[in-house]
């Protein structure tokens, strides 16, 4: 039986009269990522301060690797790196020397520091820069410092707090192709971000947290398919076709949910499968018609952020808690 990395029950937090984290379960599996996603004060960053034992919970319980986040605190600092939402690098020091810093901070031993500083200065490009003041690196050259720092003992459970805030697209990229070589090694991430695309591209699976509570988890697509709004546009040639399209789909049991006469076009419901466009495009051929373009939107997770956050109901919870939305998990 495989131990999971991560794995929270009943996680609670508060300061004072606000509730932080009202009840949290996660569980993440060993050499993956999953992703965080929520508003800003969902408790995104709490979660992650708790697991590695910056703050105390106030209930329920946390082990990362088998280790209890409250009773063995040191049992989990020895296998985690944190890399915050703002860079903890120091301004007064090279690259390298943050390096070699952080490396006897962690007790490697003279020699050991100056190998592993070596390596991580060549794993994230920094060589040529090793020896300049950090004065002279751009925001992407010092988050990719920070996570170095954060490698330098080769953790296996890394929290990356919105790692690539503030940075350009490039560098943002830079950042997932290297968090994406440390997972291929065996590493596990637990990641928070605002970015979907972020979450999208790297998780493998994604827990939306709002209001304190998980109001959602699974895969991407799994999340994806929790939320309606899929459709398939067809456009077409002239006035007549849209006309006789309308009425073809119309009498088949398919409501165009629009209808664009200015742009010539239909909208029309579909779960974005392979069988709801078939079945769409056959209706059109038994018509004779023909369909001048044609795309397909399914939902994004933009569309699954806004339709599980941040909605109150008369209670003063979110919409989204009192929904058991947690039916996808696999």
């Amino acid at each position: 039986m495989n131990i999971p990395a991560i794995e929270v029950h009943g996680l609670r937090k508060s300061y004072g009269n606000k509730i932080v984290l009202d009840g949290v379960d996660l569980s993440v599996a060993a050499g993956t990522v999953t992703a965080l996603l929520g508003p800003n004060g969902a408790g995104k960053t709490t979660t992650v301060h708790i697991l590695s034992t910056l703050l105390r919970p106030d209930g329920g319980t946390a082990f990362v690797n088998g280790c209890d986040v409250v009773r063995d605190p040191d049992g989990v600092r020895a296998v985690i790196g944190l890399t915050g939402q703002f860079s903890a690098v120091d301004g007064l020091l090279t690259g390298e020397e943050n390096l070699l810093l952080m490396a006897r901070l962690r007790h490697l031993g003279e020699k050991r520091s100056k190998t592993r500083t070596a390596e991580l200065l060549e794993q994230f490009d920094l060589v040529e820069a090793a020896r300049k003041p950090l004065a002279t690196y751009s925001g992407g050259m010092k988050r990719r410092l920070d996570l170095a720092m954060t490698l330098v003992s080769t953790p296996s459970v890394i929290f990356l707090d919105e790692p690539t805030t503030g940075l350009d697209p490039r560098s943002r990229h830079t950042m997932w192709d290297i968090v994406r070589g440390l997972v291929a090694e065996g590493t596990t991430v637990l990641l928070t971000t605002q970015h979907l695309e972020e979450a999208d591209e790297l998780a493998n699976r994604i827990a939306v947290l709002d209001g304190g509570r998980i109001v959602a988890e699974g895969t991407p697509d799994e999340l994806k398919r929790l939320v309606p709004g899929g459709h398939i546009r067809l456009r077409f040639a002239d006035a007549s076709s849209l006309d006789a399209a309308s009425q073809a789909l119309r009498e088949h049991g398919l409501d165009e949910s629009a209808r664009d006469d200015a742009g010539l076009a239909l909208t029309v419901p579909s779960n974005g499968g392979v069988g709801a466009l078939r079945t769409v495009l056959d209706r059109l051929d038994a018509a004779n018609l023909e369909v001048d373009d044609l795309s397909i939107h399914t939902p994004d997770l933009d569309d699954v952020f806004f339709a599980l956050t941040g909605k109150k109901d008369e209670s003063g919870r979110t919409e989204a808690n009192s929904t058991d939305t947690k039916g996808t998990e696999s």
